[in-house]
């Protein structure tokens, strides 16, 4: 089924979010997996209790905030990475599929968007990396409303800005929380879930799930 609109998710859903640490993983040394899998998670955890407790930093203080802990907690990894690591977030990978999915969805007709807790220096520096400029109509950074997902006024931002109903708009993550938030909010949405991770939040399911966003594309 064709949709008005495709938003997506960026962090883990177009861009890996593991590529900054692998790109260095000779440097790093083999807990490389483990130092990034924590940054990730308190890159994420603090976006969460900072929106709670109504005290907002945007998402490039909470990844280097982050990184800090997962240093101090993988002792093998060498903080003298820091800056290399943080560099190389500015230029995640995105994965393979993505350019060519965004430019058959968009060659559709449909208007497409990027909705983040990325800050939006974070955000266009990655678009731009990933060569995604061109196909993208819109990017939302929740730097807008300074609350993180899963608020709902992060979603809103969508449909306020293209004046759409939530249920005309398709919204793509990898992270099944997102999704969750998403479907509380009237998307339809679609789990990317890349991982093979299991079902959660069974009260908030999404519409499909998916290995990888190819699928989008009729026909792919």
């Amino acid at each position: 089924m064709q949709y008005a609109a495709y938003v997506f998710d960026a962090y883990g859903t177009l861009f890996d979010v593991h590529a900054a640490v692998r790109r260095h993983a000779d440097q790093i040394g083999p807990d490389g997996q483990l130092l990034s899998e924590i940054w990730r998670a308190k890159q994420l955890e603090y976006s969460w209790v900072r929106t709670l407790m109504g005290a907002y930093a945007d998402f490039w203080q909470l990844t280097e905030q982050a990184l800090d802990f997962a240093l101090r907690k993988v002792p093998s990894a060498d903080p003298g990475l820091k800056a290399k690591l943080l560099d190389a977030y500015w230029r995640l990978d995105c994965y393979p599929e993505v350019p060519a999915v965004l430019k058959a969805l968009k060659a559709s007709g449909a208007k497409l968007a990027i909705l983040s807790n990325g800050s939006p220096e974070m955000l266009q520096a990655a678009v731009k990396s990933a060569a995604l400029d061109q196909v993208l109509d819109d990017i939302y950074s929740v730097d807008t409303v300074r609350r993180f997902k899963t608020d709902p006024a992060v979603y809103d931002m969508a449909t306020t800005g293209w004046r759409l109903y939530p249920s005309a708009v398709s919204f793509q993550s990898s992270n099944r929380w997102d999704i969750a938030g998403a479907t509380k909010f009237g998307f339809r949405t679609v789990w990317i879930n890349r991982a093979n991770q299991p079902e959660e939040y069974r009260d908030f399911p999404p519409a499909l799930i998916l290995p990888s966003l190819e699928a989008l594309v009729p026909g792919s």
